[in-house]
């Protein structure tokens, strides 16, 4: 095994772990570790934009009110009200380093997207998470004080036994070309992995999103929060490829409308129509496929003005082109698909996780911003407002033990054998897990269904354990199967013990909300990766 040394590494490269590095490396040595290409994170996914307050008619008390609305009761007030109030600087921190948004008339122009009361959606065009991944990844390579390492999956945490606790003292890991393993120590870990999609058959998550922050922080021992509510994006184009093709929901925001293939308005009943929260359209085109036999509903955008939906949403039309769909004359099939985690590792307001030395930011995490429904668009701003406030926490720590002398050379100089890659090119087991979440942990959950899932799901975790243990050479295919069947048994796990519907967890058998019994935080303590 290799050995290396850093103040801090970080899991991923998305906007929380990039943006994490640039303030990190003002302080300390650090080492970004991403397991395929440096751009391969949800983040380049992100279609619609970040949400911050900058329009004249828009207040932080608004967004702090949209957010606390969708996040149905459980939203973390205090950490609300820090994030919603730190977006506008969010915004222009992600300007200095370089991201282009989309301006009009000499300021940043704003859109809307469902569930908001009014324009803020900062956004550049509907590629805003690739713009700004490729400024954070220029800013990034320009930095003396950042290493940044592809293909290199990290499997676990390093923890070590600290009187009667346990501390992270950074990861262990294989480089996915030559399965050499790998073992970094770290003053402290940074977890910016992202989510777990591909947990689900049909998800706008790339082939990445597989849960490994939430499976290894688990394994080692830490808080797990919330992992019931997965958000389902109400927009994927029709029929769903893998991923599927994220239709953004600003098309909404500029007057695009939900219809069966009937004619009807999907959300006709809803006083926002088809702008309202994501967890309430997924739900009703949920219901209204089974009632209709259809295979999908129509996003009619021939209200739209021409050249607003040629110049603001690019990319969706021309993916509809691609796939044989002329948006403007037929309208633009969809579906829901998984698409965004709302628990995840527990932190508090700095980043920290209840494991000594390990810190998480972005997807990864259940900071209680996003209650039981994520607010549009709140995803990226929590990634930048949060991973600051881990970076100080972090390099607070960094000064307190000493700097180290980094030792990177046995991981930057390991060249790939062949250049080949070592996965299977079909995973059967994988395929079996990501269906039965689909049929029986899905938009709408039975009792019956999600016992069904825990038990066969339980067998899967058991087998997996078993032949990693005795496995002799980890591939990416081992590494992310173990982690995604884990992922999924801690998401069935929580949608058993909240017995009520509530934001993005709708139970058949409790179709109320019942804020007597359930007005709280669904937490499990890892450790074993069985319980």
């Amino acid at each position: 095994m290799r050995d290396a040394r850093v103040d801090v590494v970080v899991v991923g490269s998305g906007i929380a772990g990039l943006t994490f590095a640039l303030r990190a490396a003002e302080h300390a040595s650090v080492l970004v570790v991403t397991k395929k290409n440096r751009a391969a994170s949800n983040t380049n996914y992100a279609r619609g934009g970040i949400a911050a307050v900058m329009g004249p008619d828009d207040e932080v008390a608004l967004h702090r009110k949209d957010t606390l609305r969708a996040g149905a009761g459980l939203c973390h007030h205090g950490v609300v009200d820090l994030v919603v109030r730190e977006g506008a600087s969010a915004v222009r921190e992600l300007v200095d380093w370089g991201t282009r948004f989309h301006m009009e008339g000499g300021q940043v122009s704003l859109g809307r997207e469902g569930g908001h009361s009014r324009r803020r959606i900062v956004h550049a065009g509907d590629q805003t998470g690739r713009e700004i991944e490729s400024a954070l990844l220029a800013a990034v390579e320009a930095s003396e004080r950042i290493t940044l390492v592809e293909d290199l999956l990290v499997v676990d945490l390093w923890t070590e036994s600290e009187g009667s606790t346990r501390a992270c003292h950074g990861v262990i890991g294989v480089q996915r070309h030559t399965g050499e393993r790998v073992r970094v120590e770290a003053h402290a870990v940074f977890l910016a992995s992202g989510g777990c999609g591909q947990v689900y058959a049909h998800t706008t998550n790339p082939a990445i999103a597989t849960g490994d922050g939430v499976a290894m922080a688990w394994r080692a021992g830490a808080r797990i929060a919330n992992m019931e509510f997965i958000q389902f994006h109400p927009t994927a184009l029709y029929p769903t490829e893998d991923p599927a093709f994220l239709i953004s929901e600003a098309l909404r925001g500029e007057g695009a409308v939900l219809r069966t293939l009937a004619g009807p308005e999907v959300m006709a009943s809803h006083p926002e129509g088809s702008l309202a929260p994501r967890d309430v359209v997924a739900r009703r085109i949920h219901e209204a496929l089974r009632e209709s036999g259809d295979p999908h509903v129509v996003l009619d955008v021939s209200r739209m003005d021409s050249s607003v939906l040629e110049d603001r949403f690019p990319a969706a039309i021309e993916g509809c082109r691609e796939r044989g769909v002329d948006a403007r004359r037929d309208g633009i099939p969809v579906v829901p698909a998984a698409h965004y985690l709302c628990g995840g590792v527990w932190t508090d307001q700095v980043g920290r996780t209840s494991l000594r030395g390990l810190y998480a930011a972005g997807e990864v995490a259940c900071t209680g911003l996003h209650g039981a429904n994520r607010l549009a668009s709140n995803s990226l701003l929590e990634a930048v407002v949060f991973s600051g406030r881990a970076s100080q926490a972090i390099t607070t720590e960094v000064r307190a033990r000493g700097a180290v002398t980094p030792v990177l050379a046995p991981i930057v100089e390991a060249a790939p054998e062949d250049g080949r890659e070592v996965d299977e090119p079909n995973d059967p087991s994988r395929a079996r897990v990501r269906r039965l979440m689909w049929d029986h942990a899905g938009i709408v959950r039975t009792l019956a269904e999600l016992r069904s899932a825990r038990d066969e799901l339980e067998a899967l975790v058991r087998a997996e354990e078993t032949r990693f243990a005795a496995s002799t050479r980890w591939t990416s295919a081992d590494v992310e199967r173990r982690n995604l069947t884990q992922t999924a048994l801690l998401i069935v796990r929580c949608a058993l013990m909240r017995r009520e519907s509530r934001g993005l967890h709708y139970l058949a058998d409790h179709p109320w909300r019942d804020n007597q019994g359930y007005l709280r935080d669904t937490v499990l303590t890892g450790g074993d990766g069985f319980r």
